[in-house]
């Protein structure tokens, strides 16, 4: 959580010039075909089209992948059903500034146990760092999901991961064992969740065997057992992700530090059920950095590690409860706006949240389209302080951001192209610890922030 990456690639896309079509909504007419789905115009998110007799509507960003053979729960088009009539084929003109902000298609939202609007944080719970120790049954009851930070492996490959306390010699007041995990259960029977984070700056974890990913399993489910936790955050920085050369199609990795993260939350997730929780912490380098660069590129100069957090994050996508990206300790990245935006203002967690709640083409190529992931699906990360992480931004710039992902409104000078998104879940903080030593700035300001949301 506290790593800066250096963007060491070095091209940037072209922005495109294509032309943004709209096609006409078929709400006034049920049966009315919409416009007649063209090859050459973009569609973005809510925007309807017609072919064959049938009506569709966009999840994301789109252009020239046809209806007909593009439609599914995983690809970009819904297909609405037959239609009756014609309408005239699409005319240029400008996308409506507040698109219905649920498409036909859009599953219903999985129930979690959390608050529509979650406030979601890291507690220091085995190491000190000058921030102060906080005791798990200290913690306010205003935070959703506590993440316990971190579990570590014995070794970078070896997958056997561990969790202890903070000695007492380094953390003055920490409680028991036998405390600790007793309020963890309180905090559960209370309705929160509280789960094992693994990885950090410091945790570099590469399941390079099927051994390690087995140990990974196993050495996992026993914390969880032994501590009664609700499931694993995901925090694999540094050099823990990259993709071997010849690995370009995220929908379809084969490099075996990917294939095995994937196996092994698989295997977690079929032992503990529908309610067994995942999140997940990347860093902006690992997920929207991939918009521009995925792996070691078609030449094998860049950086092997640049989006290699999206086949993790696409495989898991049925089983994942909230992504929340580090919008910290981050260089500057390229939106889909093809304007590079950089930390520290509602700009950045504007832009980098779009790219989720929108989809983008991975690398620039349309064929190769990263979906849009749920609105419930999606948080972003900030630091609660000025000492916790590069990117600190004051509350009304974060609650600026928020406004304008769930509304639409209040947005500067980026336009959304994700539309509203009502049950986007929220916010999450590295660290509740930093939060406490700064007077719970972070918490006092969010957290009645959003719950007014509705």
């Amino acid at each position: 959580m506290r790593r800066s990456l250096l963007l060491t690639v070095a091209a940037a896309l072209a922005a495109s010039g294509s032309a943004v079509y709209i096609a006409s909504s078929a709400a006034a007419a049920a049966e009315a075909c919409a416009a007649a789905w063209s090859s050459s115009a973009v569609y973005t998110k809510d925007m309807t089209a017609s072919q064959s007799g049938h009506n569709y509507t966009a999840k994301w960003w789109t252009q020239n992948e046809s209806p007909a053979t593009h439609s599914g729960q995983w690809d970009v088009w819904a297909d609405n059903g037959a239609c009756g009539g014609t309408t005239p084929s699409p005319s240029p003109s400008t996308p409506p500034s507040t698109p219905p902000s649920t498409p036909p298609s859009t599953p219903p939202i999985p129930v979690t146990g959390l608050p529509k609007h979650a406030l979601i944080g890291y507690l220091h719970a085995s190491f000190a760092n000058g921030s102060g120790y906080v005791r798990m049954a200290d913690v306010p009851a205003d935070w959703d999901i506590i993440n316990l930070a971190f579990g570590e492996p014995t070794s970078a490959t070896s997958g056997d991961i561990r969790f202890t306390l903070c000695p007492p010699s380094e953390c003055a007041g920490v409680e028991s064992e036998a405390d600790f995990i007793a309020a963890i259960r309180a905090k559960r029977a209370a309705g929160k969740k509280v789960l094992l984070s693994i990885g950090g700056a410091n945790g570099q974890v590469q399941l390079t065997t099927t051994g390690a990913r087995d140990k990974f399993v196993s050495s996992v489910s026993a914390i969880i057992d032994k501590y009664g936790l609700d499931g694993v955050d995901i925090d694999f920085e540094g050099h823990s992700l990259s993709l071997n050369t010849g690995d370009t199609d995220f929908k379809n990795p084969t490099t075996p530090v990917i294939v095995n993260l994937i196996a092994a939350l698989r295997s977690l997730k079929a032992r503990y059920g529908a309610g067994f929780v995942l999140t997940m912490a990347p860093e902006t380098f690992f997920v929207q950095l991939g918009y521009q660069y995925y792996g070691s590129g078609p030449w094998g100069g860049q950086d092997p590690r640049a989006g290699s957090y999206l086949p993790v994050i696409y495989a898991m996508r049925n089983d994942l409860t909230v992504l929340h990206v580090q919008d910290y300790n981050s260089g500057s990245i390229m939106g889909l706006d093809n304007q590079w935006h950089s930390m520290g203002g509602a700009d950045f967690h504007i832009a980098m949240t779009d790219m989720l709640l929108a989809g983008f083409p991975v690398a620039g190529n349309m064929a190769n389209m990263f979906p849009a992931l749920r609105e419930d699906q999606v948080a972003f990360g900030a630091p609660s302080s000025v000492s916790a992480g590069n990117g600190y931004v004051a509350p009304a710039g974060v609650q600026q951001a928020v406004t304008c992902l769930v509304k639409g409104t209040n947005c500067g000078g980026y336009a959304v192209r994700s539309g509203t998104n009502p049950n986007f879940r929220g916010l999450m903080t590295w660290s509740i610890n930093w939060d406490k030593f700064y007077g719970w700035e972070f918490r006092n300001s969010h957290e009645p922030f959003l719950n007014a949301l509705g």
